[in-house]
């Protein structure tokens, strides 16, 4: 309806030029002219008549087909805006699955951060308990002994008995090494071993009594001990050669 509107604008447009040109050509000119004016003027009245049919043509087309023709375009536009609508859905939907997703990873993260946080922590506290209270179950097993040795030192005091005090120590000496032992502490086999690096330190040097005997330990001046077969104090002994 559009194109028709403009198609009719410009023709009386056209028929208006054309009017006013004849106007002037009758004030200008004489009776020829003015025959050739009813001339023009015949010939745009068949004009008006072939565009009246034609503009009847195309009024009743638009009554059916200019119809199924606007519907047909109604649809096409229709189908392209569902096209467009559709394609910003789905992309809606995935901005809006990668920002949950994204936010789940976020949690997560914070919440192993917090954890391996409170973990760090836990384990630094236990482990400086740790240190503070190693000795702990050693000192708590050696306190009876030191029980006994207070005993044995009230009775020194008291007794003329010198065999029984000597009798009574021995008990509480064995007591120790005992508690000792249970805690993995081994004294070192050393007389009459080859002389180790790893395990003695040598005082001095003396004659060797016999030849199988140079090279080995002759006599211990100071114990040597293994916590759990770890050397915790070297033996010193004397080497013979």
């Amino acid at each position: 309806m559009r194109n028709f509107a403009d198609l009719l604008r410009n023709k009386k447009k056209e028929m208006k030029h054309t009017e006013e040109k004849e106007n002037t050509a009758k004030q200008n000119k004489g009776s020829q002219e003015e025959n050739s004016d009813q001339n023009d003027h015949e010939s745009i009245d068949e004009q008006v008549i072939t565009d009246g049919k034609v503009y009847d043509e195309f009024e009743n087309l638009s009554l059916s087909d200019l119809q199924a023709t606007a519907t047909s375009g109604a649809l096409e536009d229709a189908d392209d805006i569902e096209t467009d609508l559709s394609s910003e859905q789905k992309l809606g939907r995935q901005v809006e699955k990668l920002t949950k997703e994204l936010t789940e990873s976020n949690d997560k993260y914070l919440r192993m951060v917090a954890e391996f946080d409170n973990f760090r922590k836990r384990t630094s506290k236990e482990r400086m308990d740790l240190f503070k209270t190693a000795g702990k179950d050693i000192l708590v097993s050696i306190i009876p002994v030191m029980d006994d040795f207070e005993r044995a030192e009230k009775a020194l005091a008291k007794t003329t008995d010198v065999q029984s005090v000597k009798d009574g120590l021995a008990i509480v000496a064995g007591k120790l090494k005992s508690i000792l032992v249970q805690q993995g502490l081994k004294e070192m086999k050393t007389i009459g071993e080859t002389f180790d690096t790893d395990l003695h330190e040598a005082i001095t040097k003396i004659p060797a009594p016999s030849p199988n005997m140079k090279g080995k330990v002759i006599d211990e001046v100071e114990k040597g001990y293994l916590l759990n077969d770890k050397v915790i104090r070297f033996a010193k002994v004397i080497i013979g050669e």
